[in-house]
C-alpha cells in the first residue's frame, strides 16, 4: 500500500522530511486550497507568489517516479478545505499512512492531531531548522531569561560558522555596534535584482486578481524568484551587489528605496526553495574569499542563524498560550491608514506603502516604525498580529508572532526581549530621511505641529511606569521622566490623547 505524503506550501524542497525514504508506489499531494488563504485575507501578492512556487515545485515533482497529485484551485473538483482534499487522495489511493513534515503554525499542527484521530498521521521533523524543537526547549530548560545571543553562540559553535580555534572570528560574536549607520544623502543604493513574470506565474496572478479582488495591496508588478534556481540567482546578486554595505546600512530606511542593502531571501527561505544553512554558508564563504567586511557577514548570520532559530524555538516552546498574551493590556483597534495608505506621518505613509506595493519592508520599517507606533498607541495585539501575517509574503505563524507578540508589541512581558522597542521620532530622524517631507516637525516635542512619535513615546513610558521603571535596561529613562514637571506630563498626555482620538 502506498504512503500519502503531502507537501505543504511552505515546504517546496526535494529535501523535505517527507519524501524520505520516497518509494514508487507512494503518492506525493500538494493542495492549493482557499482555506489557506481567507482564514484570514492575505495580501494578493502573497497568495500569487505561494501559488506560482507551488505550480513551479510541481515541476520538480514531476522528476520523481512516484505518483503526483496536484490540486489547483480553480479545479471545479476542489474542497478548497485542505485536510477534506487530504482525506480523499488517502481513500482514492487506498494509502496505508499520511506523512507530513510539521507545519508552519499552531493552527494547521491541531487540523493534522485532530486528522490522526482517525486516520494514521506521521508529523516528521522539520530538518530546515538548525535547531530542533526539542534541542531547544533542553537549551530552554531552568534558563531565567532566553536570550537570542547565547543560542546564537551555541549554534555558531555547533556549525563551525565563523569560529576559529573555537574563538569568534575577530574576537567578538556580535558586531551589531557597527551596523547601526545612517544613511548619507548621496548613498548609492544598487537596484533588486527582479524576474519578470514567465507564463505560469501570469496565469496565476489572473487568477488571484478574480478570486481575491477584495484582499489587500498590488498584484503588480510581481518579481520574485518562483524556482530553486532563480531564488539563488536572487540570493548570488545579493552577494555581489549589496552584502558588502549590508552591514552598516542594514538599520537605514530612505524614502523611495524600498529594499535598500537586504537580501530579499525571507521569502525564499521560509517557503523551501533555499536552504538557510547554505546561505550561511556561502556568506561565510563571502567573508574568506571575497573579503566581505565581517559586520555585513556576521550580521547576516546572526539573522538567519539566530534571530530566526531563536524565534521559531519561542513559538513551538510557548504555544498556544503565547497567542494569547497581552502583558500591556493594549486594545486599540488599527486606524484605517493601516490600509489605505491616508496619513500625514510620512515614516508611515512611506513604510505602509511599501508593504501595500510589494508585501515586504525590511526589519527596521517594521520594528521602528509601524512596530514602534503600533506598541506606543496600544494597539491590540490580535488586531496588529493578523495585519503583519496578511500583508508580508515572507509571514507564517511561527516567524511573525513572536516577531509581533515579543519584540515589537512586548505583550509576552519580556519573555522575548528584555525591553519595549519604544522609540521617539528622533531615532526615525536619524535612521533615514521619512522625516525631510513630514507634514508634521521632529524638533518639536508637543503641540499640533510636533511629530507625534514624540509625545506619543513619552505617554506610552509615563503610562506603564509600574511596569517598566524596574527594568535596568530603562533606568536612564526614566530617570528623565522623574525630572519632568507636572504640566509637561500633562501636555504629554493631552497631545497624545488628542492625536489618539482623530484616528
Amino acid at each position: 500500500m502506498p504512503k500519502l505524503r503531502v507537501i505543504l506550501c511552505d515546504q517546496l524542497s526535494l529535501s523535505i522530511s517527507s519524501l524520505k525514504d520516497l518509494s514508487e508506489s507512494d503518492v506525493v499531494l500538494l493542495c492549493e486550497t482557499k482555506d489557506e488563504f481567507t482564514y484570514i485575507k492575505h495580501h494578493k501578492k502573497k497568495i500569487a507568489f505561494q501559488l506560482s512556487c507551488m505550480r513551479h515545485f510541481k515541476k520538480e515533482l514531476d522528476t520523481l517516479t512516484c505518483k503526483i497529485v496536484y490540486v489547483r484551485l480553480d479545479d471545479p473538483h476542489n474542497s478548497q478545505c485542505l485536510i477534506t482534499e487530504i482525506k480523499k487522495a488517502y481513500d482514492i489511493h487506498n494509502a496505508e499512512e499520511i506523512i507530513v513534515t510539521w507545519p508552519c503554525d499552531y493552527r494547521l499542527l491541531d487540523k493534522f492531531q485532530n486528522l490522526s484521530t482517525h486516520y494514521p498521521v506521521l508529523i516528521l521533523e522539520d530538518k530546515r531548522f538548525l535547531m530542533s524543537k526539542e534541542e531547544f526547549e533542553k537549551w530552554s530548560y531552568e534558563k531565567k531569561e532566553l536570550r537570542m545571543e547565547f543560542m546564537y553562540r551555541l549554534l555558531r559553535k555547533k556549525y563551525n560558522i565563523l569560529m576559529e580555534n573555537n574563538e569568534p572570528v575577530g574576537g567578538q560574536w556580535n558586531y551589531d555596534q557597527e551596523n547601526r549607520k545612517s544613511p548619507p544623502s548621496n548613498l548609492n543604493v544598487p537596484q533588486p535584482f527582479q524576474l519578470e513574470p514567465d507564463s505560469i506565474s501570469l496565469e496565476v496572478i489572473a487568477l488571484i486578481d478574480r478570486e481575491f479582488a477584495d484582499h489587500f495591496g498590488d498584484l503588480m508588478p510581481f518579481y520574485f524568484a518562483v524556482t530553486r534556481e532563480q531564488a539563488l540567482a536572487v540570493f548570488e546578486n545579493f552577494i555581489q551587489h549589496r552584502l558588502p554595505s549590508f552591514g552598516l546600512y542594514q538599520d537605514a530606511m530612505i524614502e523611495g528605496e524600498a529594499w535598500m542593502f537586504h537580501s530579499h531571501i525571507s521569502f525564499y527561505i521560509n517557503n523551501g526553495l533555499l536552504d538557510p544553512l547554505e546561505c550561511i554558508k556561502r556568506v561565510e564563504s563571502a567573508y574568506y574569499i571575497d573579503y566581505i567586511p565581517l559586520n555585513a557577514a556576521e550580521g547576516f548570520i546572526r539573522q538567519v542563524i539566530g534571530w530566526r532559530e531563536y524565534v521559531r524555538g519561542i513559538y513551538w516552546l510557548k504555544m498556544p498560550e503565547y497567542k494569547n498574551r497581552n502583558f500591556l493590556n493594549a486594545s486599540r483597534s488599527l486606524p484605517q491608514f493601516f490600509w489605505d495608505t491616508q496619513t500625514k506621518m510620512n515614516c508611515l505613509k512611506q513604510c505602509i506603502t511599501e508593504t501595500k506595493q510589494n508585501a515586504y519592508a525590511h526589519h527596521i520599517q517594521r520594528l521602528m516604525v509601524i512596530g514602534n507606533f503600533c506598541l506606543i498607541t496600544g494597539m491590540s495585539p490580535d488586531e496588529v498580529n493578523e495585519w503583519f501575517m496578511i500583508v508580508y509574503a515572507d509571514a507564517y505563524e511561527w516567524v511573525e508572532l513572536p516577531n509581533v507578540t515579543g519584540m515589537i508589541l512586548h505583550a509576552d512581558g519580556g519573555y522575548l526581549g528584555s525591553k519595549p522597542y519604544a522609540a521617539s521620532g528622533a531615532y526615525i530622524q536619524k535612521m533615514s530621511n521619512y522625516c525631510d517631507k513630514c507634514h508634521y516637525k521632529v524638533k518639536l516635542k508637543t503641540g499640533e505641529q510636533a511629530c507625534p512619535f514624540n509625545y506619543l513615546y513619552w505617554n506610552f513610558i509615563l503610562m506603564h511606569e509600574t511596569k517598566f521603571s524596574k527594568n535596568p535596561r530603562m533606568k536612564m529613562i526614566y530617570s528623565v521622566a522623574d525630572k519632568m514637571t507636572q504640566d509637561r506630563k500633562s501636555e504629554i498626555a493631552l497631545d497624545a490623547e488628542k492625536f489618539l482620538n482623530s484616528i
